[in-house]
């Protein structure tokens, strides 16, 4: 993302990738919102994103006018999507702001444009206002564990988005947003033991790989589905 005069737009520094990585991961366990600086940046809500609202977010479904939205395709009763306008904007996003920002629903309370930068994935020309935000932010590095950490990370996220001839069949998501999360809940897999400066399972065939990546989802090989 350019500025008019074309001068780069200045870096975000961002929290210890350590720090980072350990708040990701407990909200992907107890789906507590992520806290992400975003300053004037209003690209999630401006991006023609579908936003998924499940049927126990009571409070935000009593905000939402009726015909806004609508059942989500292949997902239980009750679970909804919430569409965008002609501009691309969420309906509930006015003067700026989301208006319903205090019951506002998981989706965007849990969603973070740096899961990006650290898995090295991007969204491409998809979601410009997203990716040039994205393209932003930079981890602190300097506490122990931190390269290891995120070298690991992104040698999930890139196995992932590369390998899915490996998974079962429908286990990968073909978004990668999706396989961003996927890789964060994973990473560990890919974590070398202490002292190695390599990539752990580097033995490995593509295989052995894919198998310890679904096991560490919680979910045997055989039935082939991911909730990430």
């Amino acid at each position: 993302m350019r500025k008019a005069n074309d001068a780069p737009d200045p870096d975000l520094p961002t929290d210890a990738f350590s720090l980072w990585l350990a708040r990701t991961r407990r909200a992907q366990v107890t789906g507590e919102g992520a806290e992400v600086p975003c300053g004037d940046c209003r690209g999630c809500c401006t991006s023609s994103y579908f936003i998924h609202i499940r049927p126990n977010e009571t409070e935000t479904l009593a905000r939402i006018p009726k015909g806004l939205a609508f059942p989500a395709p292949g997902l239980p009763k009750g679970n909804v999507l919430l569409g965008y306008d002609q501009n691309g904007h969420c309906p509930m996003f006015k003067g700026n702001a989301c208006s319903i920002y205090a019951h506002r629903p998981q989706t965007c309370r849990s969603y973070d444009c740096r899961i990006f930068p650290a898995t090295g994935l991007t969204l491409g020309g998809e979601k410009p206002l997203i990716s040039g935000q994205a393209d932003r932010w930079r981890f602190d590095l300097s506490a122990p564990g931190d390269r290891e950490s995120i070298q690991a990370v992104r040698a999930a996220a890139k196995f992932i988005s590369e390998s899915a001839e490996h998974f079962p069949p429908g286990f990968v998501p073909s978004n990668p947003t999706q396989q961003a999360v996927l890789a964060i809940k994973v990473y560990a897999v890919f974590l070398a033991p202490e002292g190695d400066p390599g990539i752990a399972g580097g033995n490995r065939s593509p295989k052995e790989t894919a198998e310890a990546v679904v096991a560490a989802c919680g979910h045997s090989p055989e039935n082939g589905s991911s909730k990430a």
